[in-house]
């Protein structure tokens, strides 16, 4: 549910979904969108409370790691020519009257030019 709520929160602010929950270089890619010059890997974490923290704790550096590892087989397959490729964390979880809500994190890290 969590990456529906995402990708339609990126669609709804501009965002083209090029790719979902696609596998590339042994790793899942959760959402894969543009927007002008912008190429966004989204990893989504979705949580049912803070009892382990908040979700973008999960992105740590092993999953940033894996996260490059698999757009960079995804971009050699697709090839995104000017495009700047970000990553970026979108964290959904309830608010206290329990209704989801979505956090983005832009730019949690980034590749810089293709």
């Amino acid at each position: 549910m969590g990456e529906d709520l995402a990708a339609a929160w990126l669609s709804a602010a501009g965002y083209r979904i090029l790719a979902r929950n696609v596998r590339a270089g042994g790793v899942e890619l959760d959402l894969v969108a543009r927007r002008g010059r912008v190429l966004a890997i989204v990893e989504v974490k979705t949580r049912r409370s803070r009892h382990l923290g908040p979700p973008e704790l999960a992105v740590d550096a092993h999953k940033r790691a894996r996260l490059v590892r698999g757009a960079r087989a995804w971009i050699y397959e697709h090839p995104q020519p000017g495009a700047r490729v970000r990553f970026d964390v979108i964290a959904v979880e309830p608010d206290a009257a329990g209704e989801l809500r979505i956090r983005h994190l832009c730019a949690a890290f980034d590749l810089g030019d293709l």
